[in-house]
């Protein structure tokens, strides 16, 4: 599972349908629909938030938006209810490690994606996230922290 912090509009067409698939198991998990995934590292800071729900709700919005933009027709009834604003925090460093693997995910199966993503520090986060200083988050176990 990987629920990205970079903004979805950096992720190829196979990127956005896996992390729209994975978000929604991500609620299901969230509202305890669901025995697998319950201590998956990804989930850690929804989890931690005052409102995990809330916020997976709006991560899954973030996603619809982006779909929509390019005329994808992902099923926004399948969001679960967002109640109030929620924000979560992202550091510059999760930004920057989530940004050099989605570049070797890339360089393999699209290189037109791969060629529209911005240098290391120009990176945008999805608009659930306040990027702020910081490194590589704990909760992350990519092959490129080890």
């Amino acid at each position: 599972m990987r629920l990205w912090s970079v903004h979805p509009r950096y992720l190829d067409r196979l990127g956005l349908v896996a992390v729209w698939r994975e978000g929604l198991l991500a609620q299901k998990v969230l509202e305890g629909k669901t025995r697998g995934y319950q201590n998956h590292p990804q989930l850690e800071r929804f989890q931690e938030s005052e409102n995990p729900q809330a916020a997976m709700a709006q991560y899954l919005f973030g996603i619809w938006r982006e779909a929509c933009r390019r005329g994808y027709c992902f099923s926004g009834e399948k969001i679960g209810p967002t109640g109030q604003s929620v924000f979560l925090q992202v550091s510059r460093g999760q930004l920057e490690f989530e940004l050099e693997w989605l570049r070797e995910k890339l360089k393999k199966r699209d290189h037109r994606a791969l060629e529209k993503l911005p240098s290391v520090g120009r990176v945008d986060a999805h608009p659930l996230f306040r990027i702020v200083p910081g490194k590589i988050a704990s909760w992350e176990k990519g092959k490129l922290t080890r």
